[in-house]
């Protein structure tokens, strides 16, 4: 007798179209706002820490003499913070979800060593501009103090 209860639900299921997807043969579409996972465009990251301060769980780490940056996917609630605040834009909200792990751990960007040695020469200019304007300031206040001890 119990049986009977899912006999029309099950005659009006033969006529409908399969509800589950054929997920490996098609990818699966994620629905509009779905969270999926924080990515990253290492070799454009300054390295500020604009994502570290924005956020709310400390899940990230940056080091920006060794180039690095870290997550924590376990801490990381994905709420895009990180990637709103991120001046270059060089962080992203990706739809569908990260590989899984055996270990709790962060995941750790490293920057590629052509972007590292770019950015010495940039420091590396920059620091010789700074010396170079220094020694013009010194050289025009030296100047004008000659002038003033003449006149």
């Amino acid at each position: 007798m119990a049986v009977m209860k899912f006999v029309p639900e099950a005659l009006k299921n033969l006529f409908k179209p399969p509800v589950t997807t054929s997920y490996p043969f098609e990818p699966a579409e994620y629905p509009e706002r779905a969270r999926g996972h924080i990515s990253i465009d290492i070799d454009n990251c300054i390295g500020c820490g604009m994502c570290v301060r924005a956020c709310p769980l400390g899940a990230l780490k940056v080091d920006k003499n060794a180039g690095t940056w870290e997550i924590d996917r376990f801490d990381c609630v994905v709420c895009g913070y990180c990637a709103e605040k991120c001046p270059k834009k060089c962080l992203h909200v990706i739809p569908g979800y990260q590989t899984p792990e055996r270990e709790k751990e962060g995941v750790l960007y490293k920057k590629s060593e052509e972007a590292l040695k770019a950015e010495a020469e940039k420091k590396a200019e920059a620091a010789r501009k700074a010396a170079e304007a220094k020694a013009a300031m010194e050289a025009k206040k030296k100047a004008e103090e000659e002038a003033k001890a003449e006149g």
